[in-house]
C-alpha cells in the first residue's frame, strides 16, 4: 500500500466484512522495481492477510477493487502447520460459506 491511511482504509474493510480475520500493517517498506520500463523506487506499507484458504479468491477480488495500484503485490503462502488456537481463532474469525469449507485443505 502506499501509505498508511490506504492500509488501515483496506485493513478495515476486509476484517469488516470478514474476508480477514486479521491484517498485520508493516510501514517503512521500501520497493524497488521494475514497471512499465522504469525502475522505481517507493515507500510502502506492507500488508499481511490473514484467512481461510477457502476465501482467498473472494478476498484477491476485493482487495483488487480497493487498492489504488494498477498491479498490487497479492500473494498466497499456505499454512502447513501453527498454533491450533490461533487457526481455529482465524477459522472462526472469517465468514466462509458452507461450499466453500469442502475445498478448503488444513
Amino acid at each position: 500500500m502506499p501509505d498508511a491511511e490506504a492500509a488501515r482504509s483496506l485493513a478495515r474493510a476486509l476484517v469488516d466484512e470478514e474476508l480477514a480475520a486479521c491484517v498485520t500493517m508493516v510501514p517503512g517498506a521500501k520497493s524497488i522495481y521494475r514497471y512499465e520500463g522504469q525502475i522505481r523506487e517507493e515507500d510502502e506499507v506492507v500488508c499481511f492477510v490473514k484467512t481461510h484458504p477457502a476465501l482467498f479468491e473472494r478476498l484477491r477480488d476485493r482487495i483488487l477493487a480497493l487498492h489504488p495500484y494498477d498491479v498490487p503485490e497479492i500473494l498466497a503462502f499456505k499454512v502447513h502447520d501453527g498454533s491450533r488456537a490461533y487457526i481455529d481463532w482465524l477459522h472462526g474469525s472469517v465468514q466462509v460459506p458452507g461450499h466453500l469449507k469442502e475445498r478448503s485443505s488444513e
